[in-house]
């Protein structure tokens, strides 16, 4: 017989590898993971279920747990009460999809920690956030909602019912309309033009407070960069840049450590919350590189950030066994931000009463402070980055010394591929041979641990251990990376495995008859719903990410399955896109590159020899990110490369040369890096 869990000094989830779970394991809450054992107990004992999704960086998620799941008298109640499961939304991002769209669709908005009311088959009644113990803030108490929550299920089982069933209809309905045109570049240039209107000029970015990165914006904006009326065009580019330089002079940025915190709580990048995740890592590298070389490939201040950012990648994120880590926390000794913020006096304690004043004087060092009585640090000086990298190198070693937000060492494969689309996007447009090994260290290790026995990957490595098949969000982000890899001039091998990656995509996530991609496998578990990525948010929408792969491999492979299939999903989002087109970037580039064709270089050489490898860097640095280059010896078809790119064309006079082709367009050939043309799009 199972022990009662009062006797029990961990709960079940002990065994378990999520460190977001492992958090957990200590709560007088009879937690259980999310599996047919739980609900198999809720069934028998007809009680219903409590899902509480989280992640192991939420500042919400800890307060929570501190203030409910910690404390005895409430985890009595619902123990008595319920069948509980934790649930880390990074490994299970189909559970937390089904129940964050019913808490959307039911209460207008969502967050972490998801709090989730579900019968004992896992159908949702009932969805919220985070509770507090007592009432506050207009919030019911925690204890009062579960009391309620079970008080319905008990004595109002048809309500509870016919409320499972509404939200299981509204998740499974699809917008209804016909478009009055197919999407393309022209409802791309409306999205980015309404994107522009809402920039904030005094600040960068877009909007007020809280203030996001938000890529995917910035990707669209980018992308409407080439499509703008060129005075538009021009003011969007600049204010990427302005963008780009207040992001990494102010309080987003960790200017001691490298890399990007996950947004601010303000609208003028002061005061971040101080999580640090992979995935804008990976986005934002891509986004500084597309950036620096749209205005003219010089300015140290849109480089600088990538540096360190791929320093911090390596240096703190990276994994003995390989791949990159998924994130660290807000949150040090309970405290949020404790680790990062400084006091003159203890800048000054390690930097010396000469040099500490006038580095507290560059980055706003003072007694009054900027969060809770100390400093986050921003560049108020804005001189030349290189200056104080010293007293900066300096600083980093002392902060070491402080206790560590915790690193949540789980590798996930689509956040891994977001980092390394963004190492090898940077490398092309850099030639950093450093920033492409890096990128293809990660990729070898995502090509041999995650690969399944069976066929296939995996979605997690955690302590050793593979677990959770890929969702589409992994396998469009992996497909992605393969074609940047490609891209970038690392091995050619990586093409051959996109196009397995594709068949995977097509074969399991595409459904033809709703003419749509699904989040998750037809052969995957079954839920209660199956879940469809449906919008972009900190990540690309997969639904659409996978289309926009689909298109760059088409016209790289010439595969028409490919593009048939990101056609009918175009189709099929048409309406949508046109009612609401700044609500899905991703799929608008799609669209976009869909209608436009992406360009292909071909560059004719030995790929070794100085001019073919100058040829190659001149043709990253001119095209759009998501076109193609091929470099290949005169004479060689690239295996998964369509043959018609190569066939009938040679070097000219014997020398490295280069043509620009789109559809059965192309420019004349040329040895000359400074003249290569795109031909019109058609």
């Amino acid at each position: 017989m199972e022990r009662p869990v009062d006797d029990l000094t961990t709960n079940r989830l002990a065994s378990e590898t999520s460190l977001y779970l492992r958090q957990h394991m200590d709560n007088p809450v009879d937690w259980l993971p999310w599996g047919p054992d739980a609900l198999a107990r809720a069934q028998t004992e007809d009680k219903p279920l409590l899902v509480s999704i989280g992640y192991s960086a939420c500042h919400w998620c800890h307060v929570m747990a501190h203030e409910s799941f910690e404390d005895p008298a409430t985890a009595a109640v619902m123990n008595d009460l319920f069948v509980c499961i934790k649930v880390d939304r990074e490994e299970r991002p189909d559970i937390d999809q089904i129940y964050m769209d019913a808490l959307v669709r039911t209460q207008g908005h969502g967050g972490w920690p998801l709090t989730a009311f579900c019968r004992p088959d896992g159908r949702p009644f009932y969805t919220g956030t985070y509770y507090p113990p007592e009432p506050r803030h207009g919030l019911p108490a925690f204890r009062d909602v579960l009391r309620s929550m079970h008080e319905a299920y008990r004595d109002r089982r048809d309500d509870v019912d016919d409320a499972a069933a509404r939200i299981l209809e509204a998740l499974a309905a699809r917008p209804q309309g016909v478009a009055d045109a197919y999407p393309g570049r022209a409802l791309l240039v409306r999205a980015a033009e309404s994107v522009l209107h809402g920039a904030d000029r005094n600040h960068g970015g877009f909007g007020g407070a809280p203030k996001f990165p938000t890529p995917t914006n910035l990707e669209l904006l980018l992308a409407g960069c080439d499509l703008l009326p060129e005075q538009k065009a021009r003011d969007a580019i600049a204010h990427l840049a302005f963008t780009c330089r207040q992001m990494a002079g102010r309080g987003l940025y960790d200017p001691l450590g490298g890399g990007f915190h996950r947004y601010c709580v303000d609208g003028r990048w002061d005061v971040p919350h101080f999580e640090k995740m992979l995935y804008d890592q990976g986005q934002l590298l891509r986004i500084y590189a597309d950036v620096w070389r749209r205005t003219g490939a010089t300015d140290p201040d849109l480089r600088w950030p990538i540096a360190e950012t791929a320093r911090y990648l390596a240096r703190e994120m990276t994994g003995s066994e390989g791949g990159f880590y998924a994130s660290q926390d807000a949150d040090s000794e309970g405290v949020e931000g404790k680790f990062y913020v400084w006091t003159p006096a203890e800048v000054n304690a390690v930097l010396g009463d000469a040099a500490g004043p006038t580095f507290n004087a560059a980055y706003g060092v003072n007694d009054r402070g900027n969060f809770e009585g100390k400093t986050v640090l921003w560049d108020v000086a804005g001189g030349p980055h290189d200056a104080l990298e010293a007293e900066r190198q300096q600083l980093y070693v002392a902060r070491a010394q402080r206790v560590a937000p915790a690193t949540d060492t789980k590798r996930v494969l689509s956040w891994n591929a977001y980092a390394i689309s963004g190492l090898a996007y940077a490398a092309g447009v850099f030639d950093s041979d450093q920033w492409l090994a890096q990128a293809t260290d990660a990729a070898a290790f995502v090509r041999t641990d995650l690969a399944r026995a069976e066929g296939g990957w995996w979605r997690v490595f955690a302590e050793g251990q593979r677990k959770i098949p890929a969702f589409l969000d992994d396998l469009a982000a992996w497909l992605t990376a393969c074609l940047d890899l490609y891209r970038a001039g690392a091995d050619p091998s990586w093409i051959v495995v996109a196009h397995s990656v594709a068949d995977e995509i097509q074969a399991r996530f595409f459904d033809a008859d709703e003419g749509d991609f699904y989040l998750t496998a037809v052969d995957g578990e079954a839920l209660v719903h199956r879940p469809r990525s449906s919008h972009d948010g900190a990540t690309p929408d997969a639904a659409a990410l996978a289309t926009l792969a689909f298109v760059r491999l088409a016209g790289l492979s010439g595969r028409e399955d490919l593009a048939a299939t990101a056609q009918q999903v175009l189709r099929t989002h048409a309406f949508q896109l046109e009612k609401s087109p700044t609500s899905a970037p991703t799929m608008l580039r799609a669209a976009s590159w869909a209608e436009a064709s992406p360009a292909t270089a071909v560059i004719l050489g030995d790929p070794d020899a100085p001019a073919t490898q100058a040829l190659a860097l001149a043709a990253r640095r001119f095209l759009a990110p998501e076109e193609a280059i091929v470099v290949a010896s005169e004479g060689q078809i690239p295996e998964g490369i369509d043959a018609s790119w190569l066939e009938g064309r040679s070097c000219l006079d014997g020398r490295a040369t280069a043509f620009v082709c789109r559809g059965t367009e192309c420019s004349l050939p040329t040895h000359d890096p400074t003249a290569l043309a795109r031909p019109a799009a058609g």
